[in-house]
């Protein structure tokens, strides 16, 4: 699906700004935190680009990539994804030799019984290691 369709399917209006901060995580095969966007994007306003990550999320189109560092991460959802509810209970990969993050949407997290009188708003589950890029190395 193209980036401008993804985000009329999620109710955004197209913008340049938009369509290129889409296309940096639909190419990039890896969550991205705000710095890496940063980046790659140079001279574009900071402000801008957080409340961009912030309708990207909140309208099911990208989600938060826990993976047990102190660096906030995103990574595209899956087409399942929507405003009122994310599909994203996979596990996410960190590797500890390039440090990118994976989101390994074909495994899942294992549903975790609650005692009585506690209720789970949210589950999350890292792995570490080597990907498989840095294994060849």
């Amino acid at each position: 699906m193209s980036t401008d369709n993804i985000l009329k399917k999620h109710n955004l209006r197209v913008t340049p700004f938009r369509t290129l901060v889409l296309s940096l995580f639909t190419s990039a095969g890896k969550a991205l935190s705000s710095h890496d966007l940063e980046t790659e994007l140079q001279d574009a306003d900071r402000i801008t680009l957080y409340r961009t990550l912030k309708s990207f999320e909140e309208k099911g189109i990208i989600h938060k990539a826990i993976d047990g560092t102190i660096t906030q991460k995103y990574a595209l959802c899956e087409n399942e994804c929507s405003e009122y509810h994310h599909h994203d209970e996979h596990v996410h990969f960190h590797c500890e030799k390039c440090e990118n993050t994976f989101c390994l949407e074909q495994v899942f997290v294992p549903r975790v019984r609650m005692p009585d009188g506690f209720s789970a708003k949210q589950t999350n589950m890292v792995v570490s290691g080597v990907c498989d890029h840095c294994v060849l190395d």
